[in-house]
């Protein structure tokens, strides 16, 4: 698992697996509503993917790489709570066939960027 300044994380090679970390779940609060990415929408590194809702705010989630989105988890649209709940498994946001070289942080890297 590999990680982004912006705190989704990403599992995979020429398809990834992206969603949020349980720092950012958490930092949110219970989650009520996900806007994912088209299937076949283009996405650019570091640019605005989608959106989440909480009860708290509404964040945007990010691209960690260039790549075209090719499928998205249809089950947060009846429960987004599932990102609250399992944000490394179940919760995840969408698959992305990377085209360009996501820049990513170790999980090091990342708890370092986050403890503070």
């Amino acid at each position: 698992m590999r990680f982004t300044r912006e705190h989704e994380w990403l599992t995979g090679d020429e398809i990834v697996t992206v969603g949020i970390t349980a720092y950012a779940a958490d930092a949110l609060g219970d989650i009520v509503f996900v806007d994912l990415p088209e299937v076949g929408r283009v996405l650019t590194a570091g640019g605005v993917a989608g959106e989440i809702e909480s009860t708290k705010s509404v964040s945007d989630v990010y691209a960690p790489a260039d790549g075209e989105v090719v499928e998205v988890n249809p089950a947060l649209e009846d429960d987004p709570g599932l990102i609250n709940s399992d944000p490394h498994g179940a919760g995840w946001l969408f698959k992305l066939r990377v085209t360009g070289e996501p820049d990513t942080l170790s999980e090091q890297e990342y708890t370092a960027l986050t403890a503070g």
